[in-house]
């Protein structure tokens, strides 16, 4: 019986499979390596990722009529509480915890009277919103709750918190996505305030 000659194909041949399972893989590294650059290119801190454009801008905002949270003793949240203010409308839950490092510094800019903050409360439990309130304090004119975030699609919510300037003629001027820090507020809500006053913010 004759033998097959050895012509040095089945090597190459065993390799080049390998090599075609690997593909995957490096695509795959590729795509992670570049992501992770952009990821890493941004600033976090009140650029880019955070106040993402939003279609709603420099249109009206959308309708509000949501109940009240029972037990706050403030008013529901609908146009009539921000009708002819400068207003911010802070999107919250007791469960977010980037919520609870950014309320400090929502009760700072309460402190302000050219500015009225409310809030939707974004499908919470309003035993454990009232129980945020009370341990952190209320920076809040009016308080909506929002138990299936129906009010959230309308608002072209991405995540929580998120903010939105709105004008006294109901126009959104500004979208932050994420939490206030001091950059965002310097670079992007200020000014924003500035221009709709017509006054410097600090």
């Amino acid at each position: 019986m004759s033998e097959t000659p050895d012509t040095g194909t089945t090597k190459p041949r065993g390799l080049g499979r390998y090599a075609l399972a690997l593909l995957p893989l490096i695509v795959f590294g590729g795509i992670a390596a570049t992501a992770a650059k952009m990821l890493y290119d941004q600033d976090f801190h009140g650029k880019n990722i955070a106040e993402i454009p939003s279609a709603l801008i420099g249109t009206k905002a959308p309708a509000l009529n949501l109940p009240p949270l029972d037990g706050a003793n403030l008013p529901a949240l609908t146009d009539a509480a921000i009708k002819g203010k400068l207003t911010l409308v802070n999107v919250f839950a007791s469960w977010c915890i980037p919520c609870r490092d950014e309320h400090p510094i929502l009760k700072e800019l309460a402190k302000d009277p050219r500015l009225n903050i409310v809030a939707i409360n974004y499908k919470d439990k309003s035993d454990n919103a009232l129980r945020f309130l009370g341990e952190l304090g209320n920076p809040y004119q009016a308080i909506g709750i929002d138990p299936n975030g129906k009010a959230a699609i309308d608002w072209g919510v991405y995540g929580i918190p998120e903010s939105y300037l709105v004008g006294p003629d109901g126009t959104i001027l500004y979208k932050r996505v994420g939490p206030f820090d001091d950059i965002s507020l310097k670079e992007g809500l200020f000014p924003a305030m500035e221009k709709a006053l017509g006054k410097p913010v600090s």
